[in-house]
């Protein structure tokens, strides 16, 4: 399998809220997660940001991406994504009771691979106006 199906895999197994034990499969152990937003200031492991995204959903049921771009370096052994996560606080969960708000917002993702397997994925990510269109900051 190449770096571009393995990453593809993963983001689509991520992006449902398939969670951490799921994804676990294409990435090394402890595989590692960075991302500037205060959101996610918390999490430091792929899987644990796979966790982050299923819990998501909860507040967020009809949470879902629109893919922009999809491309692999092969020659830096990197993968990255660039899309736009829709998303109505309309579920229980979240900082406060649903607000009926939506949001879209962009980010992109992108996976360092060794051996084949994802072993850091970073988030570029300005989480603010996403928290303040939900009704959250």
């Amino acid at each position: 399998m190449t770096i571009t199906e393995t990453a593809w895999e993963f983001f689509e197994a991520c992006e449902s809220g398939k969670g951490g034990e799921v994804c676990k499969a294409w990435c090394h152990d402890g595989a590692t997660f960075s991302c500037q937003a205060g959101a996610l200031g918390e999490v430091t492991t792929v899987a644990g940001y796979a966790d982050w995204m299923k819990g998501i959903l909860g507040p967020l049921p009809d949470g879902r991406y629109e893919l922009k771009a999809f491309s692999a370096d092969e020659e830096r052994n990197t993968v990255t994504a660039a899309a736009v996560f829709h998303g109505t606080h309309t579920g229980e969960g979240g900082p406060i009771p649903p607000t009926g708000k939506a949001a879209a917002t962009d980010y992109v993702y992108v996976w360092d691979f060794e051996g084949g397997k994802i072993r850091h994925m970073t988030k570029i990510w300005n989480d603010l106006p996403a928290l303040q269109d939900l009704g959250w900051a």
